[in-house]
């Protein structure tokens, strides 16, 4: 199948954000009045032209797109089928762009680039319980109360990303922000011990940022006048505490108060017609697509979640005959828009659940869940596509070689992004924690300096 991957071109011109925020905030820059650690969102006026976005995305290196699939797909239809046996299901398995490797049929599109994938097919993990697993997933460890583990988008944030751009660093694109699958995810539980600034900004189903624009009723020198005074205060007490608490609550303002110049970023409506159509009509093909644009311009982290359609315990394959196909589209877009603009080098791409599916079926026909042996792909920066690692026993009971769990994986992740997973954290009088524990190593044979 031949892959429309292999051009290059300068990334496409994004449109100004055209808010007046951006000279209002050089001007408080310049007189000073700004708390520390509060950047000038006049030095990103630029930001939305095409050459500065390539240059911002050059100077920031790496990043990482997540799709977070809720819910755990099953591995038997999509990266692991087992066709002719009672596991199978009603779908087959077709070849790919890597000779001897076939996944479900039900993928079509991401068969043909197979060859920039990365595929694991031997996760074994311990939660099988979707908060558990989804704490552990995303954060890379199990809990150690009263502690709270960062998110990886937030270790990504704080090791790659620019805190002072008004262009937001972890962004959680979510189509039911209250929705069950982050439910155990407070407010300042995102971040746990990095600090509040290194939480997500999230936004949901309409995709825009609520309430984020100055109300018509404020001009612009009252606005700048307010937040001239408010960061003089914020300052003062600031330092008159010197706590870090202060500082993080300041610096976590200012990236909300950045956040009014490029509410732009967030708007669906500004891209072209033809790149919607192409990911798809449904929420999450457009947060994907959404994605794409907020890495463009500045990001360093943007985690697509999908509420929870994965979790089929129920007609299983009904379902997966809707849902997987969406994936396959997406998943291919994503990954030829990145390549075709040049940014697939330095962007990680993870698709990943919880967990997988059962390879029997319950009475109800679906799959429960499974932690025992499951699938995950990922292309792009530091990872060798066309890899397959590990694989599953004849009917998918269990894993058969090269076993992976959440601390390779995780160790993995980061050397491909060029962050250290041996690397302490720096709590003070707190136990140590690392960003990786028990020594674990990468999957060299994922790597491309493997």
């Amino acid at each position: 199948m031949p892959s429309p991957l292999n051009t290059r071109s300068s990334p496409p011109a994004s449109r100004d954000c055209g808010s007046p925020e951006h000279g209002m905030h050089r001007r408080l820059f310049l007189e000073g009045s700004l708390a520390a650690g509060v950047a000038s969102m006049g030095s990103f006026a630029g930001l939305f032209s095409a050459q500065a976005a390539a240059e911002a995305v050059q100077r920031q290196g790496k990043k990482c797109i997540l799709l977070w699939l809720c819910g755990a797909p099953s591995q038997f239809e999509t990266w692991d089928p087992k066709p002719g046996t009672e596991t199978a299901g009603p779908f087959g398995a077709i070849p790919t762009a890597v000779p001897g490797v076939h996944i479900s049929e039900l993928m079509p599109q991401c068969a043909g680039i197979l060859d920039k994938l990365a595929v694991i097919r031997s996760m074994k993990t311990e939660p099988s319980e979707h908060f558990q697993g989804i704490d552990v997933l995303t954060r890379g460890d199990a809990p150690r109360p009263p502690f709270t583990r960062p998110i990886l988008g937030s270790v990504v944030a704080q090791q790659l990303g620019q805190l002072d751009s008004p262009v937001p660093q972890f962004v959680l694109l979510d189509p039911c922000p209250e929705g069950n699958e982050f439910k155990a995810f407070k407010a300042g539980n995102w971040a746990g011990w990095l600090g509040a600034e290194y939480g997500p900004v999230r936004a949901g189903g309409e995709y825009a940022i609520p309430d984020i624009l100055r109300p018509e009723s404020i001009s612009e020198a009252d606005h700048a006048d307010r937040e001239a005074l408010r960061a003089f205060l914020s300052r003062k007490f600031e330092n008159d505490q010197k706590s870090a608490a202060a500082a993080g609550y300041n610096a976590a303002f200012a990236r909300v108060k950045g956040l009014m110049s490029c509410a732009p970023l967030f708007d669906l409506e500004r891209l072209p017609e033809d790149d919607r159509r192409r990911y798809g009509p449904g929420a999450f093909a457009q947060h994907a697509l959404l994605a794409r644009h907020l890495i463009e311009n500045g990001s360093t982290f943007v985690m697509v979640a999908n509420g929870m359609p994965w979790d089929n315990h129920v007609f299983q394959h009904e379902m997966h005959q809707m849902l997987v196909p969406e994936l396959d589209n997406v998943l291919f877009q994503l990954i030829h828009d990145l390549d075709e603009r040049g940014m697939l080098d330095d962007t990680l791409v993870i698709a990943m659940g919880e967990f997988g599916r059962t390879p029997w079926l319950n009475e109800a026909r679906g799959r429960d869940h499974f932690a025992k042996a499951w699938s995950l792909a990922m292309a792009g920066s530091g990872i060798r596509g066309g890899v397959v690692h590990g694989g599953t026993d004849e009917r998918g009971f269990d894993v058969a070689s090269d076993p992976v769990d959440n601390r390779q994986l995780f160790a993995t992740i980061f050397t491909a992004l060029g962050i250290d997973p041996t690397a302490e954290y720096d709590l003070g009088d707190l136990p140590t924690f690392h960003r990786v524990e028990g020594g674990a190593e990468p999957l060299m044979s994922l790597l491309k300096t493997g």
